[in-house]
């Protein structure tokens, strides 16, 4: 039995073939304009959820990294305050040894404890140091600033401890106890940098014998006590920013890793989809030069149509 071939197949036939090249002419278009080969999770089920994994593993390692900043930038904040705290220590140091020399007169003992009150002031100014809106040496106290200006010198924040993750299970502390060097000034006689200067300030303003002999020994003793707790403490949130540098630059290694192979996986080859494309517009031209030539009872709107 022959089957006739009628002028409707014809039509239907080229039709479909201009509809095809239209439709690959199209997936190029689009391939090129956004620059991914995956455009649904249908055109690679496998590779979709490659990409879904590997953009889920970006997304947590863009995470760690700004933790790791933000660790980082609170940690400089903290170490500025301490190094202030530390030069200031070391002016009161050279005030003592100016005072303790034996030839002062009692207005010139005022004069230096007065410098010493003023610096006791300042070094509470550094201790309520903000980054971002919070107090560095509060804690977890972070919106109460951790003294009070002024004769106070109890600490109003907490033992708290912040942290900052940067990978699977592993954090870094950011705050430092910055009042475990201060301390609670006389009220606490804990022999910390706030108690110490006050008795040094107090000391001064007696004048006696006895007091100027305990400001160049005994409190000049726990003067430099105080200074090795500070540089103990700088040491330790040297090696906290150390460690969020070191962690920053694992992730940023990881990230690229990571992106690299996402490209891998989503990206389309712009050389290799450009050749297609332009095989494809070839071909849909081509086909419609065909579809005009083959139909020549219908005009080229009408064969669309």
């Amino acid at each position: 039995m022959s089957t006739r071939i009628t002028n409707d197949m014809v039509i239907g036939s080229t039709l479909a073939d201009i509809n095809s090249a239209q439709a690959a002419m199209d997936r190029s278009q689009s391939e090129l304009s956004s620059g991914k080969s995956l455009l649904e999770p249908s055109d690679n089920p496998v590779g979709a959820s490659q990409q879904i994994a590997l953009q889920s593993t970006l997304d947590g390692l863009t995470t760690y990294e700004k933790a790791a900043n933000d660790g980082a930038a609170w940690l400089q904040t903290a170490s500025a305050s301490l190094s202030n705290v530390g030069e200031v220590t070391q002016r009161v140091r050279e005030l003592v040894l100016q005072a303790a020399n034996g030839v002062n007169s009692q207005s010139d003992l005022n004069d230096i404890a007065q410098e010493i009150e003023q610096l006791t002031e300042t070094v509470k100014q550094d201790a309520n140091v903000q980054y971002a809106g919070q107090y560095v040496f509060s804690g977890t106290a972070t919106n109460t600033p951790p003294y009070e200006q002024g004769a106070s010198d109890a600490y109003a924040g907490n033992a708290g401890t912040i942290l900052r993750t940067v990978g699977p299970g592993v954090s870094v502390q950011v705050n430092a106890a910055l009042s475990s060097v201060l301390g609670e000034g006389q009220a606490a006689n804990d022999g910390k940098l706030l108690d110490t200067l006050r008795t040094i300030t107090e000391n001064l303003h007696t004048g006696t014998p006895a007091a100027l002999h305990a400001v160049g020994g005994e409190d000049l003793a726990k003067l430099d006590t105080n200074l090795g707790s500070l540089t103990s403490l700088e040491a330790d949130v040297g090696a906290a920013t150390d460690q969020l540098k070191t962690a920053e630059s694992r992730i940023q290694s990881l990230q690229s890793t990571t992106a690299t192979q996402l490209s891998n996986v989503q990206d389309a080859n712009f050389a290799q989809v450009s050749i297609e494309f332009s095989n494809q517009q070839a071909a849909y031209d081509a086909a419609l030069r065909a579809g005009a030539s083959i139909v020549q009872e219908k005009s080229l709107l009408e064969f669309l149509q």
